[in-house]
């Protein structure tokens, strides 16, 4: 395959990839407006993070006025499943291929671009993840700035209203792989369970947000992991393919 047949087709691939960024980041765009955020700082952290949970999550911090020492904490936790993505797709590229080809790859490693590429019979192609990225990660961001600048032009009711989103999309994600793995689902449900008590009980309600969610993910993955470790290489393709 070509330079121009990869390129094409990872732009080809990239299309819907593109067009649920759109939606996604609208979301996080009138977020971003109620945390006060001016439109370049929005779609700056979009620019450079490409991670909806990663973005909502710093963005939840932000608001809270937390420390720095929290945000990078929490931002490694969250975001530390592209370390394993990443060298997953190492194994699909050729033993030629330099290291800046490697690093720009790196940049545009998101759950949905992951899936796509994994799922490639052959090589990957530098140029295919290419394609991918110059279509899907403008997405990003051209969803963030008009989500930000709607979040400005529309009546405060109406930001009200489109905030409540962000929870249907959450739903959308969790909901079609815990349908089919009774464990993911029970793991759902020990979060969330775990999560409100972390909420409400008296001295657990005074750790910050940012270390809740590091405490909640370290705990509640490391005894998944053990309990449940996933051993055939299709199991962790399949997830990949139900998140994109």
């Amino acid at each position: 395959m070509n330079r121009r047949t990869a390129f094409a087709t990872g732009v080809k691939d990239g299309i819907p990839i593109c067009l649920g960024y759109l939606a996604v980041s609208f979301t996080f765009g009138i977020m971003a407006k109620n945390a006060n955020l001016s439109v370049w700082e929005a779609v700056l952290i979009s620019a450079t993070n490409v991670t909806s949970a990663g973005q909502f999550a710093g963005l939840s911090l932000i608001t809270a006025g937390a420390s720095y020492l929290e945000m990078a904490f929490t931002q490694l936790i969250i975001n530390l499943r592209y370390c394993l993505m990443s060298c997953a797709l190492s194994q699909k590229l050729s033993q030629s291929t330099p290291f800046f080809h490697r690093f720009f790859i790196a940049y545009g490693v998101t759950d949905e671009i992951f899936g796509i590429s994994v799922s490639l019979k052959d090589k990957l192609h530098p140029f295919y993840s290419y394609g991918a990225i110059s279509v899907a990660v403008p997405g990003w961001v051209m969803g963030t700035f008009l989500g930000i600048v709607s979040g400005n032009i529309l009546p405060e009711r109406v930001i009200s209203a489109l905030s409540v989103a962000l929870y249907g999309m959450f739903i959308a994600i969790i909901i079609p792989p815990a349908r089919g793995n009774k464990v993911l689902a029970g793991i759902v449900a020990i979060s969330m369970a775990a999560s409100l008590i972390f909420a409400i009980a008296p001295v657990l309600c005074q750790i910050s947000s940012g270390f809740r969610i590091i405490i909640l993910t370290i705990v509640i993955a490391g005894i998944a992991a053990a309990l449940f470790p996933v051993t055939d290489d299709s199991n962790i393709k399949e997830a990949a393919e139900n998140e994109s």
